[in-house]
């Protein structure tokens, strides 16, 4: 193909060889791109054992060999991001000249500068992805005060080189801008990777439970949650804790359970098959995600697909409360405190099968609009590339 209709996706992990929110937006870029009738590279990590895998729609490029991206307590390593910022580096030089476009994630930041600096003067579009905007007290908080420090410089240099930003929220938005983004991001609509195939909303699994799904790490405040189901006990006596997945902070979860005496009452099946997660996700009473920062929260879109109610938690950096309309497809507590989070629990239960069904009618009506598809008419408008033919996809049945 020619270079105007050949693109790179650049990220560090791709889904399912890794799991997380920004493996499966950045896979389902490349998908969709390929759908279109580009050639799509996507330069990346090795994450698998054996002879890279080979995908319908686009050709996966590993740039460095396997990474260990993330220390015991579940920060990012910053000698991981530099070795593949450096790959990237060299990848991109050799292809300087064979791509019309290059989509990078924004995080790890040192991805903007290796692409930035490959690239100039080839003619190639850059595009930067930013999951999350973070300002200084957040990257303190999360790397200590001189790396954290150094990392919020370290972005608002990037932000200030990004010659083309998305993102997908209005808080990220917003804090490009006070960043120092000299132009207006692309902001998606959303993030869903076409419709489910689910079964009609149903009546909460009984005895009712609370379903927490994600890795264990501090901002997910996972430990939140066993004093708050406690309290709602107090209400809906029979309420169960099913806490999925694992990570640096599921000591704490333990120890929280023990605390509040929650052992009888609490399920913790770690890491579970996609069958298993849709049978918990359909039964659950709501799916609850105290989370303090989420770029997104395609959480929320997942659980109202199955007509469950989610439950999260205002925080200044917290994205997904966009997607929550109050009472139609999930309350937003006030605060992680038990009785803020148990009385979210309990309005989810006062719902009861009319709020299940308006969570599912809000899907129905995203699945239309707030789409991967939706996002990448927008990138490639605001390129713009002269591209192929789209395909015929679902979205363009009657």
């Amino acid at each position: 193909m020619s270079r105007s209709s050949t693109v790179a996706v650049a990220y560090d992990c791709l889904f399912p060889y890794s799991t997380g929110g920004g493996e499966r937006q950045y896979r389902a870029f490349a998908d969709e791109l390929g759908r279109r009738g580009l050639e799509v590279d996507y330069l990346t990590a090795v994450q698998w054992e054996g002879a890279t895998p080979v995908e319908e729609r686009f050709r996966i490029r590993p740039v460095t060999g396997r990474l260990s991206l993330y220390s015991a307590d579940g920060v990012r390593r910053i000698p991981a991001a530099l070795r593949y910022a450096a790959a990237l580096f060299r990848a991109l030089v050799r292809r300087r000249r064979r791509y019309a476009a290059v989509i990078v994630s924004g995080l790890p930041i040192f991805n903007v500068f290796a692409a930035r600096l490959a690239l100039l003067g080839s003619g190639t579009r850059l595009v930067v992805d930013y999951l999350e905007v973070w300002h200084r007290r957040q990257w303190v908080e999360y790397s200590g005060a001189v790396t954290g420090t150094i990392a919020w410089v370290l972005q608002r240099a990037a932000i200030a080189i990004t010659p083309l930003a998305t993102c997908h929220s209005q808080l990220s938005a917003t804090r490009l801008r006070r960043e120092g983004l000299r132009r207006p991001p692309v902001v998606s609509p959303g993030l869903i990777d076409g419709a489910v195939d689910v079964a009609a909303p149903s009546p909460a699994t009984t005895p009712p439970y609370v379903l927490y799904v994600g890795r264990h790490i501090p901002d997910k405040r996972v430990e939140a949650l066993p004093a708050a189901v406690a309290a709602a006990r107090a209400g809906i006596p029979d309420l169960r804790l099913v806490v999925l997945g694992t990570g640096p902070s599921s000591d704490a979860v333990r120890a929280e359970v023990r605390r509040v005496g929650g052992d009888e009452w609490t399920d913790f099946p770690g890491f579970v098959s996609d069958a298993e997660l849709d049978t918990l996700l359909h039964g659950a009473l709501c799916l609850a995600n105290p989370s303090r920062r989420e770029g997104y929260g395609l959480v929320v879109v997942e659980a109202n697909a199955h007509g469950t109610p989610v439950v999260l938690v205002a925080d200044e950096g917290n994205a997904a409360t966009e997607l929550i309309d109050d009472g139609v497809n999930g309350v937003v507590a006030p605060s992680t405190r038990p009785d803020d989070l148990a009385r979210a629990i309990r309005a989810v239960a006062d719902g009861g099968d009319d709020l299940r069904r308006t969570s599912r009618a809000w899907y129905d009506t995203a699945v239309g609009t707030r789409t991967i598809r939706r996002t990448v008419e927008g990138i490639l408008s605001a390129l713009p590339l002269p591209t192929p033919a789209a395909v015929k996809t679902k979205e363009d049945t009657p």
